[in-house]
């Protein structure tokens, strides 16, 4: 899975989900979602293969419930994964 595909995929992952990813971010790093932080042995493994955490699902839905709904139906799936790596970057 990819970064972008992740975020197109929010709908359909669990809340309790976390996005971790392979620096550096953009649309295309590889990325994975673990179902919480309570798997530590999911975690450990994530990072020996290079992933670094990104952001909570429900994070990134939050993030994006405000102002997302136009591009969603434009299909600017790779403007909205922008704006997430940005606020996963500078601003979460």
């Amino acid at each position: 899975m990819t970064l972008l595909e992740a975020i197109r995929t929010l709908d359909e992952l669990s809340d309790d989900g976390i996005i971790y990813a392979k620096e550096p971010w953009r649309g295309d790093a590889e990325a994975i979602v673990l179902p919480d932080f309570e798997d530590e042995a999911a975690i450990e493994e994530a990072v020996r293969l290079g992933f670094k955490y990104f952001l909570e699902v429900f994070i990134a839905r939050e993030f994006l419930e405000d102002w997302s709904d136009d591009l969603r139906r434009a299909g600017a799936f790779q403007e909205i994964c922008d704006r997430v790596i940005y606020y996963a970057t500078y601003d979460a």
